[in-house]
């Protein structure tokens, strides 16, 4: 059963002049399938909508807090906050898993926490914010929630902090195998141990790091990795 609609738009902190529109949004392909409705009434061509609307708005807002930032450095962190793994947690703040209209089929099957429907619900999500309030309401949801960590994190360390997360999406989307990292030396006292971490994407990219935590290392080794890839792009 689905929560009230009206409990997401509080979450949302907007109410929906066309409601229409976010209903549209939270319709699963598998639902309208299972009824045998138009194609055009789940929310594909909104997640196609919103993933724009929401690429424009981060980037927006990585410009105006960082003016002097490279383009590359713009694009690993804009690759992250647009990630599905970010936005399913972000799609997880606001519950909306509970609000989703899915086939039978989909809902016995977990949808309701499968992180890439998650994520493609709120890029659904934002666009019919857009389309019903135009940019200033959608600007304002995305910098509250998908943006909330820009004043905390300083360049470097959210860059250091998210780089096996931006790594993995970039793999994705350049159709790569997914990131392996593995511990190829440990070295030093046991109070003050180093440890190495290779990471490697398939046969041609890999890159090592060495710091006081495997955590630390496979971050840095990652970081490493982007910089290959974008120095050396696959064919």
């Amino acid at each position: 059963m689905n929560a009230p609609i009206e409990r997401l738009e509080d979450g949302l902190e907007y109410r929906f002049a066309n409601k229409e529109l976010l209903i549209r949004a939270l319709t699963h392909s598998s639902r309208v399938a299972e009824r045998g409705a138009a194609s055009w009434e789940d929310n594909e061509q909104f997640e196609f909508l919103g993933d724009s609307v929401l690429g424009f708005v981060v980037s927006e807002a990585l410009v105006e807090k960082h003016p002097s930032a490279s383009e590359g450095r713009l694009s690993r962190w804009k690759s992250y906050l647009v990630s599905a793994a970010h936005l399913y947690h972000c799609a997880q703040a606001i519950h909306l898993g509970e609000y989703l209209l899915l086939g039978r089929g989909e809902e016995q099957n977990g949808g309701r926490e499968r992180k890439t429907l998650l994520a493609n619900a709120l890029e659904a999500v934002i666009a019919a914010l857009y389309l019903d309030g135009g940019m200033e309401p959608v600007r304002a949801f995305i910098r509250k929630l998908v943006l909330s960590q820009l004043d905390d994190l300083d360049e470097e360390s959210f860059e250091t902090s998210n780089s096996k997360s931006v790594l993995q999406e970039w793999t994705q989307s350049l159709g790569l195998p997914i990131p392996r990292y593995a511990t190829v030396e440990t070295s030093g006292p046991e109070h003050a141990k180093l440890f190495t971490i290779e990471a490697r994407v398939g046969d041609r990219f890999a890159c090592r790091a060495t710091a006081r935590s495997k955590k630390a290392a496979s971050q840095q080794a990652a970081g490493l990795l982007i910089e290959q890839l974008k120095a050396e792009p696959p064919l």
